[in-house]
């Protein structure tokens, strides 16, 4: 039985793991942490951290993870440079996964994603449209740019030089090669992302509906599994996947 520490225990995402663990033959709940909790304590008592509580808290949370020599699973959207930066130093002393979505479709969208504008190439134009629910706060979503990510990657190119977030007014005609993206917000929705391929008298549709978080804890869950036992060094989902 592999012990699972959940950091954000009572946000949405730690509510649904500690659900799911509830009906998981091979893992259970070490317990909980949250915000002003002692992270370094739940990690002594876990085999693996689960993290869904923010960027802000990502170097506490890692510094814990590594002084417990704990591998540590980190699901927190809105990451930046520096965060990533922090992943990759704690890596080299534990096993650390990080993913956008740890939905097991969406990771499989990427690669489908991936392949399809490496095969396709820059003649055809990229769109990537999400919906979240209207309490969602950053955007695009961590999944979209996951998304985003992956048809650059597929091109061999920067997201960050050919990325468009958001048109608005007389914006001129469309920048070939780039990566557009565009984000709804409203209701209850868990989670909408399509991919358009568009090119010359045809058009490709690309696309993952999240009809419940459920999802997302089920591919936690299966992260932490993996996860457990592996040597120091940066992971994802599509390690996970076999896809790599």
């Amino acid at each position: 039985m592999v012990r699972i520490g959940i950091i954000g225990a009572a946000g949405r995402m730690g509510r649904a793991i500690a659900a799911s663990l509830e009906d998981c033959d091979e893992a259970g709940l070490a317990g909980g942490a949250d915000q002003g909790d002692d992270c370094g304590a739940l990690a002594r008592v876990s085999d693996v951290l689960v993290d869904f509580s923010s960027p802000d808290a990502l170097a506490s949370n890692l510094e814990a993870a590594a002084a417990a020599s704990v591998p540590i699973v980190i699901g927190t959207t809105g990451l930046g440079g520096d965060q990533h930066r922090l992943i990759d130093d704690a890596s080299a002393g534990i096993a650390v996964l990080q993913s956008a979505n740890m939905s097991l479709g969406v990771n499989l969208l990427a690669f489908l994603v991936r392949e399809a504008s490496r095969r396709l190439g820059p003649d055809w134009d990229v769109e990537i449209v999400e919906m979240h629910h209207r309490m969602k706060v950053d955007s695009p979503s961590g999944t979209a740019l996951l998304l985003g990510s992956a048809a650059a990657e597929g091109r061999g190119v920067d997201l960050e030089a050919v990325s468009d977030r958001g048109r608005d007014g007389i914006s001129g005609a469309r920048t070939p090669g780039h990566i557009g993206f565009a984000s709804l917000r409203g209701g209850s929705v868990a989670g909408d992302h399509q991919v358009i391929l568009a090119a010359e008298g045809e058009r490709i549709e690309l696309g993952h509906r999240a009809e419940s978080r459920a999802i997302f804890a089920k591919g936690a869950i299966k992260a932490t599994l993996w996860l457990h036992g592996k040597p120091p060094g940066r992971y994802s989902m599509s390690d996970v996947l076999g896809l790599t």
